[in-house]
């Protein structure tokens, strides 16, 4: 019932006239990012947090998180099309997506590819609405430990499930941690690793180091390659209709990826990634024709691209119930409440109502202005790939400095813009995943401050920490993950 009172007092929020237009912007700008490959998500919420400044938190909540669903959205459009994904989410889609398309049926790909999207995207947002409130009661025994203990057991996971060998993600995590500890310590008041600068006692801002290592670091990458036009299938409006087959064998798979990738969203990591691989390969197992797999089976497309979407929502439960990102999209999400001065957390439902539950409405409104949006435009998306990329990454580059310019009106943010797409850079040229980097650079100082909390209700005794069952369930799942995960690699060495 409370759930219930919530959501209807979240749309008097979400329709008013300036949160509809953000959210109708947010969708739009996130179809656009996730039909051009490279930038994501993170990258463009990085760029507009400036942007927001003129905004109230909420209308600024609504236009990221309109980002960042759809940018899973806009993303199947290039797979299907182009076999480009716009997004990592989107790998999976272009196996099966883009064979229907030179099928000729990229139409009914495109269609099921949205419908989908719509209908787990407004599960997750039901189970969001459903599912969050009681987790942020349960929060509000979590003390000191039980914090250090889930945002440390967060960042292990996405460490485990990052690009490359697990040492390289452990190696960015470390970075992360260590750039968080820059600025004044919250328990002595002394200044660290600020070398005299007194900007830095304030600590190195996310926005910016995000920009950098996603923004500069994609516009440099793109700066050594040279690509021509993309070939372009074409699609009319009257081929964008599947037939009553292709309705029937997405139906179910479209539920199925939306349980599949909420759930996957509550599990610290990369979530709309991971969902869509488990969704396509549970999708192949429990199929009547495995063997269309890879050559077009409409499955293949309507469980993936369902899973990435309710992922989403899964992966705000924690950072709207417990205040603690899982995902950079979510970490950058954290940071814009932050700049906005609200602090996320089990509190966050009873102090700020209009912000939790007018963020959850607009996802109701967002599904459907996305679906519009991806059926009649999908052939107008998929021509911005026609854009010369030297004029799209010109674009970024600017936005990139005024925005981190903006922040603090400092130059000190724009020369750590510029550090960070060096590294950025040289990270992905070396094959690093940087997210666990931002990560860490945000739990960085929770995982800090609440150790130490922690020490000190223990008295110095860690022993006595192990013996407060939540902390000790989560330690302990830690340490299993990556126990279990060396001896996976160990046995593949063998093998």
């Amino acid at each position: 019932m409370e759930a219930l009172q919530g959501i209807a007092n979240g749309f008097s929020v979400a329709l008013t006239g300036t949160n509809i237009l953000m959210c109708f912007l947010g969708c739009l700008l996130g179809t656009i990012v996730g039909v051009l490959p490279g930038l994501g998500p993170v990258g463009a919420m990085a760029l507009l947090i400036p942007s927001t400044y003129i905004l109230g938190p909420t209308s600024a909540m609504i236009m990221l998180s309109g980002i960042f669903y759809g940018a899973m959205y806009g993303g199947s459009t290039t797979s299907i099309l182009l076999n480009v994904p716009g997004e990592a989410a989107s790998v999976v889609t272009a196996i099966d997506g883009h064979q229907m398309a030179r099928k000729g049926r990229a139409g009914a790909a495109l269609t099921v590819a949205a419908v989908g999207s719509f209908v787990a995207g407004t599960l997750g947002t039901v189970a969001l609405m459903f599912f969050a409130p009681p987790l942020a009661a349960l929060a509000l025994s979590f003390g000191p430990p039980e914090y250090f203990s889930l945002a440390l057991l967060g960042l292990i996971f996405l460490s485990q499930l990052g690009e490359g060998s697990p040492l390289k993600s452990y190696l960015m995590a470390a970075f992360g941690l260590l750039l968080g500890t820059i600025g004044t310590d919250l328990m002595s008041g002394l200044t660290r690793f600020t070398f005299g600068n007194v900007e830095l006692s304030q600590g190195l801002e996310l926005v910016p180091v995000a920009m950098g290592l996603y923004g500069i670091g994609e516009v440099l990458l793109i700066a050594e390659r040279i690509t021509g036009f993309p070939q372009i299938i074409k699609v009319k409006m009257r081929e964008l209709f599947p037939t009553a087959t292709e309705w029937r064998r997405s139906t179910a798979p479209m539920v199925r990826g939306g349980f599949v990738g909420f759930i996957m969203g509550l599990i610290p990591g990369p979530a709309a990634i991971l969902s869509t691989f488990l969704a396509y390969a549970m999708e192949k197992r429990i199929s009547k024709h495995p063997e269309e797999f890879g050559k077009g089976a409409i499955e293949g497309v309507a469980g993936p691209e369902s899973a990435n979407n309710a992922a989403t929502a899964g992966s705000m439960v924690p950072l709207l119930a417990l205040g603690i990102p899982f995902a950079p999209p979510t970490a950058m999400l954290m940071s814009a409440l932050t700049i906005h001065g609200v602090q996320p957390g089990p509190l966050f439902m009873k102090q700020c109502p209009d912000i939790f539950w007018g963020v959850i409405a607009s996802m109701y409104i967002g599904n459907v202005v996305l679906l519009i949006l991806n059926l009649p435009l999908v052939s107008v998306f998929a021509s911005i790939m026609r854009i010369p990329q030297y004029l799209l990454m010109g674009i970024i580059l600017v936005l990139c400095l005024v925005g981190s310019f903006s922040i603090n009106n400092s130059f000190l943010d724009v020369y750590i813009l510029v550090a960070m797409g060096l590294v950025g850079y040289v990270l992905r040229k070396l094959k690093f995943d940087v997210a666990p980097l931002i990560l860490g650079l945000v739990l960085g100082p929770m995982i800090e401050k609440t150790f130490r909390q922690a020490l000190f209700m223990a008295r110095g005794d860690l022993w006595l920490l192990l013996q407060r069952p939540i902390t000790a369930v989560l330690l302990t799942s830690g340490l299993a993950v990556i126990l279990f995960s060396a001896y996976l690699r160990r046995r593949r060495s063998r093998k």
